[in-house]
């Protein structure tokens, strides 16, 4: 049985390059750092999956408003592999607007 995510969220599961996903300047919070605009949230993915070879894999979903908060099992490269993330998404106009991941 599938998760019932926002499409824009479904599509940043789906691929690892699914920069068209966000919004043109989209921001997402990740390791730290913080990646500004499509270009950059591209390069970011990239980069990410390059390194660590990951995979994901949405656990639970929740809706409030315009967030979407998302429990995700990521198993890759790094060390605690697999470990349980918290993806909390902000959408407008089924766009992802901004993505924090702790």
């Amino acid at each position: 049985m599938s998760l019932p995510l926002p499409e824009p969220v479904a599509a940043y599961f789906a691929a690892h390059s699914a920069a068209d996903c966000f919004a043109e300047n989209a921001v997402v919070h990740d390791e730290g750092g913080t990646h500004q605009g499509r270009a950059a949230i591209r390069q970011w993915r990239e980069e990410t999956t390059s390194k660590y070879n990951f995979t994901s894999l949405p656990l639970s979903v929740e809706r409030k408003d315009d967030e979407c908060l998302v429990s995700a099992r990521v198993s890759g490269n790094f060390p605690g592999s697999p470990l349980e993330l918290k993806y909390s998404f902000r959408l407008t106009n089924d766009q992802i607007v901004e993505l924090s991941i702790s």
